[in-house]
Formats: structure tokens, C-alpha cells, sequence
């Protein structure tokens, strides 16, 4: 499943249930540019991660976050907060796309 904000797009699946918390991957592809800018992307995305409060409730994810090139140079602070609201949008939808059909009568 995909979700995306200005800054970002996020990718996620749903574990199976002996999983612990989510786990996060960040990619970056040459096409945003060379390795000093890869990299101060993937710092800059790694610390808004380390920053954000750990998720409670629901089924584990695998989520992956493939930032923007605005990300080198944005607010840091109105990222966390973009990079919080398009996860937490992520995770409703997955646990959404998780929950078995009501059984009919």
C-alpha cells in the first residue's frame, strides 16, 4: 500500500503477528543526485524517524520511505510532522485492509 505527501512516499505491508514494532527502510534513488545529497536525505529521514513516537496498537508493519529531493533543504520540524501524519494515514490503512469482513447472517 502507498501513501504520499509532498515530501515523501511510503510504502507498507502488514507482518505476520510474532513480529515485534515496525520496521523502516529508507531509499534513495542517483536520480536525486550524488552521494553527498543521498545521504543528507537519508540522515535527515533516519533523525525524523529516531524523533517520532512509537506506534501503538495494531498488527507490525514493513515500511519503507523514499524521501523528495525538497527534503535536503524543508523545515525539519513541518516534516516530522508531514512524515507523522502520511504514517499514521499508512498504518490506518493497513490495519483497515487487515481486519477480516464482518460475517453476514
Amino acid at each position: 500500500m502507498r501513501r504520499s505527501s509532498p515530501h515523501f512516499t511510503v510504502f507498507g505491508v502488514t507482518c505476520p503477528p510474532p513480529r515485534g514494532g515496525d520496521r523502516f527502510g529508507i531509499t534513495v534513488s542517483r536520480k536525486l543526485g550524488g552521494a553527498v545529497m543521498r545521504n543528507r536525505l537519508r540522515r535527515r529521514t533516519r533523525e525524523l524517524l529516531r524523533r517520532l513516537p512509537a506506534a501503538s496498537g495494531g498488527p507490525a508493519c514493513n515500511i519503507v520511505i523514499n524521501p523528495r529531493p525538497a527534503v535536503a533543504s524543508a523545515d525539519f520540524r513541518r516534516l516530522g510532522e508531514e512524515l507523522a501524519s502520511t504514517l499514521d494515514k499508512l498504518r490506518k490503512a493497513l490495519h483497515t485492509a487487515a481486519r477480516p469482513a464482518p460475517e453476514l447472517s
